[in-house]
């Protein structure tokens, strides 16, 4: 299946990106345009789920930006890999489970390229990691699906600013912290952003 893969090096603006993925699926839609990966990173900036609660606000004063995607409260920006797509599962699967699975084994098998274990929680969506005999959240998933296409994705933490989180519940889970993968493993992670491309076209396809 072809498939665009667009990787952008510089921060890109949240609602820019959410735009541009709108209209990708709308050409999916009507001039049968390609899927589309996109990896990119943003500027700071909090995103709220169609699942969030005003109570996951812990600092009043940031402002949050309400959205369309599955998931409850989060922050994105530099650090962080952000993985989107825009997948028509017309030509694949109707399958919002299969999808979520494709999701994670494709971040769990990345992780263990990089020999860090992972695992997926199905009461707690997201990839954790447990380090010191803590469980801790290392990815976050939240998608959309319209007239069967997926879009939005998941947010991979590398290197981002874990100090942001403490303003908000993340993710509405309370006493569980996040981590970076930096944190685990200081191996070199050159080849992340194509190992994550690879296993999520192969899992896709399998």
């Amino acid at each position: 299946m072809n498939i665009e893969i667009k990787i952008s090096k510089k921060p890109v603006n949240y609602e820019k990106a959410i735009k541009y993925m709108e209209k990708r699926l709308n050409d999916i839609l009507f001039k049968n345009a390609r899927d589309l990966i996109w990896i990119l990173q943003h500027t700071d900036i909090y995103t709220a789920g169609t699942s969030f609660k005003e109570d996951d606000i812990l600092d009043k004063s940031i402002k949050v930006k309400k959205t369309n995607r599955g998931g409850k409260i989060t922050f994105h920006g530099p650090g962080q890999i952000i993985f989107y797509f825009v997948i028509n599962l017309n030509k694949r699967k109707k399958d919002i489970r299969w999808f979520i699975k494709v999701i994670e084994k494709t971040i769990i098998q990345t992780l263990s390229d990089f020999n860090i274990k992972s695992k997926g929680d199905k009461k707690d969506i997201g990839i954790w990691v447990k380090l010191n005999n803590k469980e801790s959240k290392i990815a976050s998933i939240g998608i959309k699906i319209k007239k069967w296409i997926a879009y939005h994705g998941f947010a991979l933490n590398y290197s981002v600013n874990i100090e942001k989180f403490k303003k908000i519940i993340p993710c509405g889970i309370k006493n569980k912290q996040i981590i970076n993968i930096i944190d685990i493993n200081k191996t070199n992670f050159n080849n992340l952003r194509n190992k994550l491309i690879k296993n999520f076209i192969y899992n896709l396809n399998n």
